[in-house]
């Protein structure tokens, strides 16, 4: 800056000052930057490679998060493929190509490979025997992504856990199963594949749901039946191909017991409220046709002997009691 063609004083000295002080934190920060963490064969880890390794690696996670979302959505959609099939591609797609750029990484860091002999040698130690569920949950991952015994959209019930939803995500160690109620259930992968898994919508989308009636004794049974098939057809959520069909299951000790077998491919997802539609058609075809439903009861007789009855007044203040003796 000029004041009359001259400088001002002192302005010189100060910027020779203000670049002795750059150059001074410079030389501190290359210090700190150059300082050795510690050594992989002929290679000392710096603090400023350590940091590099780290922003090389978010940039891996991020490009890998980029490329997997572009193969969902951009690639495998127009392959008409179902959502499961896409996941499952995408998901392994990612890992490798995380696999591959940090190999890439530690090499273009001049980090030779065979150096972590040692570090890979303690690691698979501590994975034997610490970390065994996580690996068998990892690999079991690996099992329903390629062999798709499951996936995403699926109605799936587990038994054992007492769980019943529809699968939401598929992860490398664990899956989500998504409720009725909206809750959120994360399962371990090798529930799915060590554990007895029913599957509501592997294969063909068409389920059998049996139905227990049971009716008064008297009752016609061949118009129990005309009643339940009504039941059936006034149902939109019950297929008339497969036709329902009605069994006499058994006499039971205070009713006939039958069962109404329909078929549905709409409420798979919602089979309680599927049940409840078909059990209130047949309340109301039973109530129709004039057939009663029974509840439990229970007939008494006495052969013999001697029974004594007292029965007492609550409104006395010296309650008086009768006895009845019967033969």
């Amino acid at each position: 800056m000029e004041r009359n063609g001259n400088w001002f004083p002192g302005m010189e000295g100060q910027q020779r000052y203000n670049r002795r002080m750059i150059d001074r934190s410079m030389e501190r920060i290359n210090e700190l930057l150059s300082y050795a963490l510690f050594s992989l064969g002929d290679k000392s880890m710096t603090l400023g490679l350590l940091l590099w390794l780290c922003l090389l690696v978010a940039g891996l996670i991020f490009v890998t998060g980029l490329l997997k979302r572009w193969v969902f959505l951009r690639v495998l959609e127009r392959s008409r493929v179902d959502e499961g099939v896409r996941q499952g591609v995408a998901t392994l797609l990612g890992y490798v190509i995380m696999v591959i750029g940090f190999m890439i990484i530690l090499q273009t860091a001049g980090i030779d490979l065979t150096t972590l002999n040692v570090l890979a040698g303690a690691i698979g130690i501590g994975v034997g025997f610490g970390l065994q569920s996580v690996v068998q949950n990892f690999i079991c991952g690996i099992i329903i992504l390629l062999e798709r015994p499951i996936k995403v959209g699926d109605r799936v019930e587990l038994r054992e856990e007492k769980i019943h939803g529809r699968v939401s995500r598929i992860g490398m160690r664990s899956s989500v199963i998504l409720t009725n109620d909206n809750v959120s259930i994360i399962v371990p992968n090798s529930k799915f594949v060590t554990d007895s898994v029913t599957n509501w919508s592997y294969g063909e989308p068409t389920i059998r749901f049996r139905i227990p009636v049971s009716v008064a004794y008297g009752s016609d049974p061949r118009e129990v039946e005309r009643a339940l098939l009504e039941a059936a057809a006034s149902s939109d959520d019950v297929l008339q191909l497969p036709m329902p069909t009605v069994r006499f299951f058994a006499f039971g000790e205070s009713a006939l017991e039958f069962e109404l077998l329909a078929w549905t491919s709409g409420l798979l997802h919602r089979a309680g409220m599927f049940k409840s539609n078909l059990n209130f058609a047949i309340h109301d075809s039973l109530k129709e046709h004039e057939i009663q439903v029974p509840f439990p009861q229970r007939d008494l007789h006495i052969r013999g002997g001697r029974m004594q009855v007292e029965i007492v007044n609550p409104t006395e203040s010296e309650p008086e009691n009768e006895k009845l003796e019967a033969q």
